[in-house]
């Protein structure tokens, strides 16, 4: 948000926050959230760099291809054990995990 933007909207009795205060999360539960979304989007980008469709992930973790977007979605349904034996069946190492969680990149 622009700085004077913000400034006017204080000004006017605004409180500007963050998501986690909005949402009333605690340091452990936005790091969760950070790390599930970091691999989600790891498995999507992993899957791309495969030229793999959602339908193929989906077969090789035994899976729908419906439950295969919601994992690259980060939706809340969607376990992270899920997620991470998804990355793992296309390849990826607990190295890469950890590179993808930490926020590196994990192309390979």
């Amino acid at each position: 948000m622009q700085s004077s933007k913000r400034t006017k909207l204080e000004a006017a009795g605004w409180h500007i926050g963050s998501t986690d205060e909005f949402l009333g999360l605690t340091p452990e539960e936005s790091a969760y959230i950070e790390m599930k979304l970091a691999l989600s989007h790891a498995l999507r980008e992993r899957r791309l760099i495969k030229k793999l469709s959602q339908a193929d992930v989906a077969k090789l973790v035994h899976s729908s291809q419906s439950r295969v977007a919601k994992m690259e979605a980060g939706e809340p349904s969607v376990s992270l054990d899920l997620i991470m034996k998804s990355l793992l069946a296309l390849g990826a190492t607990p190295n890469d995990l950890a590179t993808a969680i930490s926020g590196g990149a994990t192309t390979r």
